[in-house]
């Protein structure tokens, strides 16, 4: 495989993604990779968002009593 050297504006991943890509794959193929991929950044969301829950202390009801909501006044 010949080398490709690519820079800006692409990402870390999408420069890998490129490389791997360089010839067709069936669609049966790139649906179970986009499956994966999204299945990996929802589990590292979901990840980061409970590490995040937990050094805050949050719980349920704090969050269900919350109004983050801009206030109005009526004129």
């Amino acid at each position: 495989m010949e080398a490709h050297t690519l820079s800006l504006p692409f990402s870390n991943l999408q420069l890998e993604l490129l490389k791997i890509y360089t010839r067709n794959v069936e669609e049966e193929d790139l649906l179970a990779i986009k499956d994966f991929l999204s299945q990996y950044f929802a589990k590292k969301a979901t990840e980061l968002a409970n590490r995040d829950w937990d050094e805050k202390g949050l719980t349920a009801e704090m969050i269900l009593n919350s109004h983050y909501r801009t206030p109005y006044h009526k004129k």
